[in-house]
């Protein structure tokens, strides 16, 4: 998947938004948090839950993500999964991370 192909995936997301930083990576938000991030050290990087996290770096595709070690975060080389399963990926972030905001938060951005 290409960055481009990722960002339209991202960007359909609920209440999703995008900036550029650290560089030129696309680091993709919900309610001002991150949920991905594209082109940091030339990959995708992604919340997972625990049991995601050992089951994508235990013999998957993924490893620990840098610069984000508090909590389950992992990356990926943007050619080593097909499509479907970033755009899956990218969903649960995304809703991994929309989850930890608070109810009002979610109201005001139509998530609940």
């Amino acid at each position: 998947m290409t960055r481009d192909e990722i960002e339209a995936v991202a960007m359909a997301l609920p209440a999703t938004t995008k900036v550029v930083q650290w560089g030129d990576s696309d680091v993709y938000k919900v309610g001002g948090k991150v949920f991905a991030i594209c082109g940091l050290r030339g990959g995708l990087s992604f919340k997972v839950t625990e049991i995601g996290f050992v089951a994508l770096t235990e013999g998957g595709p993924a490893r620990q993500a840098p610069y984000l070690h508090k909590g389950a975060w992992v990356i990926i080389d943007l050619d080593a999964a097909d499509d479907a399963d970033i755009t899956d990926w990218l969903t649960n972030a995304h809703g991994l991370i929309a989850a930890k905001l608070t109810g009002l938060r979610r109201r005001e951005l139509g998530l609940a």
